[in-house]
């Protein structure tokens, strides 16, 4: 029952889901994530600029990426090609492409609806553009619940068990060790809240990203001129032109959608959840800042897997194992056996930081759920170690098939909410550009243009006005461009 529903709701709602509202998004914004990609660059450079006592841009850049970098990247890219071929390489392209569009507009709403919580910080996410964009605190409360359960058990499960599996075979670790190892050094950081989480992230992501891109780029130049031909043989089985992975194009395109959503989570309603703590001049900065981190994880993070794999020789068409195994073994057959070791710690690394980004996100639904509950939030954590501690042991069929079925209907929530607020997405996108276009390089939200919507004016202050580097206000360059 659980395969067949999961079939359903993975294999056939999540793709009309997510491509199809993603490509709408993207036609009706004029191809954001295009017009906006060298954008991308600088407002990435603007983001390390912090803010006195709150998260920068940055950190909820790096805290976002902790999250999805991670088993989606190594284990989910070897699933992909393992059961749908390199063909599922291209369709993870796609759905990356309109995700961004999909990203932008999530992350941007939850920052334009973001709250005060009453200690220094923001809080928000689709729970809450949900409730103050629609009106529908109960749909709201949905929403959180299953962003709950998704990512702070079963996504926590799944990661676990990518870890300790890996772990295992590259080490003869015994999985119920290594575990406890795991449920142990984590506790140490959920103690200390979102700072100390965003202070790990900020440490570990950039230096896990790093090495892990060098490391495959490392065996991709070693045999650069079979890149090309194999570049042609992703495209041409994505659509069933190569003969020897004829018979996997429905696969392909399953598997691609479902392990790139997975991966870059664009369009589930996570990202949001972080990209709201951060201080920034407008909300549609850490809309661009979290698109771009879309691209990254999967244009480049997992495509480096991807070629990984497909240009090894150890991958063959109907090669039967998990995807941990497989990514191991193939840098192992272009580097030596070293390869194994070095995918089990890069490995470790990446669950660590999406374990604290997938705790954080179950803790932002907790507080949106019971507010500021001692005892719920005790309990909340007693659970996230035991789900730890159960994934670490468990079948990965189980353990992806209900994170599949959760998933799917988190997007779903999201996805119908963004539909529904879509124009409010608009009017702050061409808030920005409007900005930009008169001259401004850093565009800064005035609430006061948004009266009619129901924004926190502690987070949004009225009256804010930006200046161009002449030092005339913007409101009248605004205008004239008008």
């Amino acid at each position: 029952m659980l395969e067949a529903l999961n079939d359903f709701l993975s294999g056939k709602l999540l793709i009309v889901l997510i491509v199809g509202l993603g490509s709408y998004f993207t036609l009706r914004s004029r191809f954001v994530q295009f017009r906006h990609f060298a954008h991308m660059f600088s407002v990435f450079k603007e983001s390390l600029r912090g803010s006195s006592g709150q998260l920068s841009s940055f950190q909820a850049l790096m805290l976002s990426l902790a999250g999805r970098v991670g088993a989606g990247n190594i284990a989910g890219v070897g699933i992909a090609v393992t059961l749908g071929g390199p063909g599922a390489v291209f369709w993870m392209w796609v759905t990356a492409l309109v995700g961004m569009s999909s990203s932008f507009f999530e992350c941007s709403l939850a920052q334009a609806y973001k709250r005060n919580d009453g200690n220094g910080l923001y809080r928000g996410g689709p729970a809450y553009y949900i409730q103050h964009g629609l009106g529908q605190r109960w749909l709201g409360m949905v929403f959180a619940a299953l962003l709950l359960v998704t990512f702070g058990f079963a996504f926590n499960g799944l990661q676990s068990h990518a870890v300790t599996h890996s772990l295992e075979n590259a080490f003869a670790f015994p999985v119920q060790y290594s575990g406890i190892a795991l449920a142990a050094l984590l506790c140490l950081v959920f103690i200390g809240g979102i700072k100390r989480i965003a202070a790990v992230a900020d440490l570990l992501v950039p230096v896990k990203t790093l090495i892990y891109i060098a490391v495959t780029l490392y065996v991709i130049v070693l045999q650069i001129d079979h890149v090309p031909g194999m570049l042609v043989t992703i495209v041409k089985s994505a659509f069933g032109l190569d003969p020897a992975f004829g018979g996997l194009i429905g696969s392909a395109i399953v598997m691609g959608v479902k392990r790139g959503v997975f991966a870059n989570e664009a369009g589930l309603g996570s990202a949001p959840n972080v990209a709201a703590v951060a201080a920034v001049r407008h909300p549609v900065a850490q809309g661009v800042v979290q698109a771009f981190s879309v691209f990254l994880d999967t244009f480049v993070i997992c495509t480096c897997t991807a070629l990984l794999i497909l240009l090894s020789g150890f991958y063959t068409p109907g090669f039967e194992g998990d995807g941990i195994v497989l990514t191991q073994n193939s840098l192992a057959a272009v580097v030596g056996d070293w390869g194994r070791v070095f995918v089990s710690v890069a490995l470790a690394l990446f669950v660590f930081t999406s374990i604290l980004y997938n705790y954080y996100l179950g803790e932002n639904s907790l507080q949106y759920l019971f507010g500021r509950s001692r005892m719920a939030l005790i309990g909340y954590r007693a659970l996230v170690v035991v789900l730890i501690l159960w994934g670490s042991i468990q079948n990965l069929s189980t353990v992806f098939a209900f994170a599949d079925i959760t998933m799917t209907c988190l997007a779903f929530v999201n996805l119908i909410a963004l539909a529904l607020l879509f124009k409010v997405g608009l009017r702050l996108m061409r808030d920005y550009d409007e900005q930009r276009s008169a001259g401004i390089k850093t565009p800064v939200f005035d609430s006061a243009k948004f009266a009619d919507l129901d924004l926190d004016r502690d987070a949004w202050p009225v009256g804010q006005v930006a200046e161009t580097p002449a030092g005339k206000p913007v409101a009248s360059l605004v205008q004239n461009h008008r």
